[in-house]
């Protein structure tokens, strides 16, 4: 799962994507970057997409995938009071679910990070259940990294409204968030940029695109490190934070 990310950088003047670079100018997506991104605020987001053959644009898309038969407030409203945010989508149905199934062959889009969060349970010695600690996990040595999205847009009914809303993909977790994310073991779909190309630009066939979907980025490329638990109200949510009764990850780093 993955239901945090963020982006260090408060402004980011060009990206890089299979040797293209576009400016982002004065897009409103820039006011969006934020260090920390709850999905369940469902807030807005800078999103890539295919605009033109060879060529891309940036747009400030809903996080929060909204499937076709919602057409209304009300409906979605109700949908999140049984617990169904649609952040993510399994690269493992993303073909054979009735929800996710068009955007994935029609409306795929890469979502721009430089970090994203998870949690690690463990219990202490002595402790009578376990704990979670969270972590930062990063792309070494790289200012933002790119991770596989889908995309829908939702018509309001009442009011006309148009949205478009996205989805992160997400696969079985490499070593590193294996260890990480030691329940659920799973993390987003993370595409290296010949990949990432090929996600928004290639006509792909249902092969690929599954197998796209369920690329894991090595672990030998990561970084990740515990952060406090009250970092969601921290002045800086990136502090690093050594937990006394935490052991560090088997992996080497």
């Amino acid at each position: 799962m993955c239901n945090f990310y963020g982006h260090r950088v408060s402004r980011i003047e060009f990206i890089r994507l299979k040797q293209i670079e576009k400016e982002f100018g004065t897009i409103a997506a820039l006011n969006e970057l934020q260090v920390l991104r709850s999905g369940f605020e469902y807030g807005n987001a800078p999103v890539l997409r295919k605009s033109a053959p060879n060529d891309f644009e940036i747009v400030s898309m809903h996080w929060e995938f909204i499937p076709s038969w919602v057409t209304s407030v009300k409906q979605l409203e109700e949908a999140r009071k049984q617990g169904i945010p649609w952040l993510n989508a399994r690269s493992e149905t993303i073909l054979s679910s009735r929800m996710f199934r068009d955007a994935a062959l029609n409306r795929r889009c890469l979502v721009l990070a430089s970090h994203f969060y998870e949690w690690r349970a463990y219990k202490p010695e002595g402790a009578k259940k376990e704990n979670k600690y969270p972590y930062v996990i990063e792309v070494a040595d790289a200012e933002y990294f790119y991770m596989a999205g889908i995309y829908n847009t939702y018509v309001n009914e009442d009011t006309g409204v148009v949205l478009e809303s996205f989805a992160i993909v997400t696969t079985v977790a490499n070593d590193l968030m294996a260890e990480v994310h030691n329940h659920k073991k799973r993390m987003p779909t993370i595409l290296p940029d010949d990949l990432a190309w090929r996600w928004i630009m290639e006509d792909l066939t249902e092969p690929e695109i599954k197998e796209l979907a369920s690329y894991q980025f090595p672990s030998e490329f990561m970084n990740a490190y515990s952060i406090r638990k009250d970092f969601k109200t921290a002045p800086d949510p990136l502090e690093p934070f050594e937990y006394e009764d935490l052991p560090p990850l088997d992996i080497a780093l």
